[in-house]
């Protein structure tokens, strides 16, 4: 980006002062500033204090042991995180309090009580033992939006197995993938999901995904429709087994650095990065921005938008609200369906005061119009939170003006990466708000923008987003696969590099700029480029195939892709959507490019590599920079 471009983009933000009696009196932090300041100054000291509310079966010996690039946090303590978000307060007085609201389209609810709660993760925790899961075994669990989805990732972390969510929507290449990455030794799954009313089907996914792959010990199927289907050998039904099994279940005690989950995210190679994650810091940190930025406490009724096959999925849907003793709302189907008000409806319905959702999904209510949201009471919002890519400055004034009220709920911006499991920054409550900033740095992280040496950049610079320091909730390596995870403490000096180019103010605010990287962004969820050209070139007709994101008012960034067929095919709208199908088909709706553009060749170096950034300055009408390295 051009030096006088960043500038005329930073010189239209303003700030926008907070709502100080709403800060007096939902701000769990009320020194943002100063507490960061001291997060820092001691991070050990401070990083205790905040433990020191979870319960553990043995107290830490130390709470750090950093050797570069590796760190490992409250070493020699045992604990579970399901204890920490069930037991302890099915103990006190919490027991009875709703844990979770459950909607699904149709308007069917369900409610459980964290008692309740305990009780089914309890009788799906032994179901999976009766099916000889044991500590440490992998897990891939390939749900919609359900109870059961998450009852089985706690009834998994109970037993001390580790869990691989998949996103219930990508195809059977992206779920055989990471399958064969996980080695998972069960597969919890629906036959269907539910979309704008209609069933999707999951089980055919599966089957297609898990042939031929003999470590793959049973399959577990939540089974919905009616008729039921059929059971094939080595599938037994999910209510069935659950049901037959105890609710008596202690909690396998686990070292603090035990795995607890591994989340797949993908990568600019093509194969997929299973981030891994342990019981012991990622409770303790993403619990603790669960209540300091997020400002969740005992009162709240908690609305995340988000699916449990993501990290925001696990984090807050799932962990962090639960350990904090929160009642959630979860939806399974689209926001807009059966009509544009059911964001709204659900907020009025359940009295939810915060709220955890995505740019995307902002835009897409801007699309709708104001109208729908003036039919419905939202006076009990406290705050909205997005994340998920960057939150434009209009979309930002628009919500601030017609969901929060003119300031009655603070609109608050936030940016983190499945390998971060929480926010980097963010925008705190009782700080003023720059439009199309993101916010400062979160407490207890140290970041900066730096040049490729890990040199600071001045205010209004571009550069790269890093972090400094390590977190207790960091992920731990790419399971399988260390080298990978080195990559991001390796390739600036001394520093986790985000991936991110950003610009930092003289107040410290943080504005995204973009990735460093090819990394795909539509609608929030992060795809490879290699991954979406992977399923491209597999297509028969075609030879060579580049994708790059392109702006959209609604998803933020749209596909686009650039294909060179093979000799004997010709273009015609008929064979875009057969190639746009088969992209759909392999992994999923989400990557599906959104435009084709059949050209003679593409654009490469002369080492072979395709010049995507040029693709993406062509069509946009940017400066193509430099291009000595093209090939004649």
């Amino acid at each position: 980006m051009q030096q006088k471009n960043l500038d005329a983009l930073l010189s239209a933000s303003e700030a926008v002062e907070p709502n100080l009696s709403l800060a007096a009196e939902d701000a769990y932090i009320k020194d943002w500033r100063a507490e960061h300041a001291r997060s820092l100054a001691d991070p050990e000291k401070f990083w205790a204090e905040v433990a020191e509310d979870f319960h553990w079966f043995r107290r830490w010996d130390r709470v750090l042991e950093w050797n570069y690039p590796y760190a490992k946090w409250f070493t020699g303590a045992k604990c579970n995180i399901t204890y920490n978000c069930l037991d302890r307060h099915v103990d006190g007085p919490n027991k009875n309090k709703v844990a979770l609201f459950w909607e699904g389209e149709d308007g069917t609810e369900r409610v459980y009580s964290y008692r309740q709660l305990l009780y089914w993760v309890n009788k799906a925790a032994n179901a999976l033992k009766n099916l000889g899961v044991t500590k440490g075994d992998r897990v891939c669990i390939y749900m919609p939006l359900t109870p059961e989805g998450i009852i089985a990732m706690l009834a998994c972390a109970r037993i001390g197995a580790v869990h691989s969510v998949v996103y219930a929507g990508l195809g059977p290449t992206a779920l055989r993938d990471r399958l064969n990455d996980a080695r998972a030794k069960v597969i919890i799954c629906a036959d269907t999901g539910v979309r704008r009313g209609k069933p999707v089907e999951l089980k055919g996914i599966v089957d297609k995904a898990a042939e031929g792959l003999d470590y793959i010990e049973k399959v577990m199927v939540f089974r919905r429709q009616e008729p039921k289907i059929e059971l094939k050998a080595g599938e037994v039904d999910f209510e069935e087994a659950v049901s037959a099994a105890s609710h008596h279940c202690e909690a396998e005690v686990m070292d603090s650095e035990d795995l607890l989950f591994i989340l797949y995210t993908s990568g600019t190679t093509g194969r997929p990065k299973g981030t891994a994650f342990v019981h012991g810091g990622y409770m303790v940190g993403t619990s603790y921005h669960a209540k300091a930025f997020f400002n969740l406490g005992p009162r709240d009724v908690y609305f995340c938008t988000s699916d449990i096959g993501w990290i925001v999925g696990h984090s807050y849907i799932v962990y962090a609200p639960f350990a904090n003793g929160i009642t959630c709302l979860v939806r399974e189907g689209a926001p807009d369906y059966p009509d544009p008000g059911t964001f709204y409806r659900l907020i009025e319905k359940y009295g939810v005061t915060r709220v955890f959702t995505a740019p995307t999904l902002v835009r897409m209510l801007m699309k709708f119009g104001e109208s729908w949201a003036q039919k419905y009471d939202l006076s009990s919002l406290r705050q909205v939170n997005c994340a998920g890519e960057p939150l434009n400055p209009e979309a930002w004034w628009w919500a601030f003006k017609h969901i929060c009220a003119g300031g009655r709920a603070h609109m608050a911006d936030n940016m983190w990466q499945t390998e971060t499991a929480a926010p980097l920054v963010c925008s705190p409550l009782g700080l003023p708000v720059k439009p199309g900033k993101c916010g400062i740095m979160a407490i207890g992280m140290d970041g900066d923008v730096v040049d490729g040496n890990g040199q600071p950049v001045g205010p209004g610079m571009g550069g790269n987003f890093v972090i400094k320091n390590p977190w207790p909730h960091m992920f731990r390596t790419i399971y399988g696969d260390p080298k990978r995870y080195e990559e991001y403490w390796y390739t600036i000096p001394g520093c986790y590099a985000s991936g991110d180019v950003a610009t930092r103010d003289e107040d410290g605010y943080i504005m995204f700029l973009g990735r460093s990287d090819d990394v795909l962004n539509p609608a929030g969820h992060r795809i490879g480029t290699a991954d979406v050209e992977s399923a491209l070139v597999s297509h028969p007709a075609v030879a060579e195939a580049a994708v790059i994101g392109k702006p959209d008012p609604v998803k933020g960034e749209a596909i686009k892709g650039f294909i060179a067929l093979r000799v004997g095919f010709t273009p015609s709208p008929e064979l875009s959507r057969e190639i746009t199908n088969h992209v759909r088909d392999t992994l999923g709706p989400i990557a599906a490019p959104s435009e084709l553009e059949y050209v003679d060749k593409l654009p490469k170096t002369r080492s072979g590599k395709i010049m995507r950034r040029l693709l993406k300055a062509r069509e946009l009408g940017l400066d193509t920079g430099d291009t000595s390295t093209l090939e004649e």
